[in-house]
């Protein structure tokens, strides 16, 4: 008969758990120094919720692992790297940003949600009005490269986004090739066709990439009467709003500014949940002021194509037809907007 020898269990050795002071809280995780671990930890609890997760050994909490995400996109480093930082090994953290990742993808449409009821739509022209003066508006429209990794060279992911009032992201297209075209992209957009299809009198601000309509407000390109000076100096006063939106969200997630070092499958996924922890931060009224990193905002020198798909002679009378709806509602907005500067 066999014997057989008891073999000792080999004793699990854990990377030491690293701390920081609050001073280097904001550089590492992104969010605040004072109340940075607070609110940390309440998007630990919100998004992971690991009631019925790993407790054994020294298994992360929902705020390590919520850090472990933050750690990765506040550093367009390598996966190494953020190990050391928290003192946790490379697998764990792949492991823990693919599955914090998850998570807030699964919460996205709670955070970032474009106004789509008249009661909606009324309380976001409402709070427009709080801040701005252009009668009927709900956001700013706009697109921006995001770097990738594509084999042989680099390339880039186009995203097209709306913001509100109050600088948060209503919705994000995060599925385009940085060839397509601004207007290509919004047209085919559920946000596009909903405004196009709408029967509300709200209206997006967009710059002179996008063709103007109804619904989609665009500046006067050669300005010549003082009512259309008075309408150009308002709307980009106001619809820069947009452009400050994608300043805080680099700055806050550098991943996006860098070219992103992930598998291209969730490029995708990284990019909306950093447009959804944008909208997190604006919640818990983290400060975007006291973010060291500066975003390179080079969106408008892109190699966009003259893109638009053929179209038949009904549709471009049908879009011809919209374009002049559009130049008819500018002009009578912009005689608005010069009565009030007087």
């Amino acid at each position: 008969m066999a014997a057989f020898m008891q073999v000792p269990r080999q004793r699990k050795v854990y990377e030491p758990r690293q701390t920081c002071r609050d001073i280097k809280y904001r550089h590492l995780y992104r969010f605040d120094q004072k109340f940075g671990w607070v609110n940390v930890i309440w998007m630990g609890e919100h998004f992971i919720d690991d009631a019925t997760g790993e407790t054994r050994g020294c298994a992360l909490t929902a705020k390590q692992q919520m850090e472990v995400f933050l750690r990765h996109v506040g550093d367009p480093g390598f996966q190494e790297g953020v190990g050391e930082d928290i003192g946790i090994h490379q697998s764990t953290v792949s492991k823990t940003f693919a599955k914090v990742l998850n998570r807030i993808v699964e919460k996205a449409d709670l955070w970032i949600n474009f106004p789509k009821d008249q009661v909606d739509i009324q309380t976001a022209k409402y709070a427009w009005q709080d801040k701005f003066k252009i009668p009927c508006a709900i956001g700013a429209l706009d697109c921006t490269h995001i770097r990738i990794l594509k084999p042989g060279r680099n390339g880039y992911i186009y995203q097209s986004e709306t913001c509100d009032g109050g600088e948060r992201f209503t919705s994000v297209d995060a599925e385009w090739p940085g060839s397509v075209h601004d207007s290509r992209i919004w047209k085919n957009s559920v946000v596009g066709r909903f405004m196009k299809n709408s029967r509300t009198d709200a209206l997006l601000l967009g710059d002179e990439g996008y063709g103007i309509a109804p619904w989609l407000m665009t500046p006067f390109k050669d300005p010549q009467q003082p009512t259309e000076r008075s309408f150009n100096r308002l709307f980009t006063k106001e619809r820069v709003i947009i452009e400050r939106c994608f300043g805080q969200l680099k700055r806050r997630f550098p991943i996006l500014q860098e070219r992103v070092r992930l598998n291209l499958r969730k490029v995708a996924s990284v990019i909306v949940a950093c447009f959804v922890l944008h909208n997190v931060a604006k919640y818990l009224q983290d400060p975007d002021d006291s973010l060291e990193n500066q975003a390179n905002n080079d969106d408008d020198d892109d190699d966009d194509d003259d893109d638009d798909d053929d179209v038949d002679d009904g549709e471009e009378y049908n879009e011809a037809r919209i374009r002049q709806r559009g130049q008819d509602r500018r002009r009578m907005l912009a005689e608005i907007i010069h009565e009030m500067d007087d």
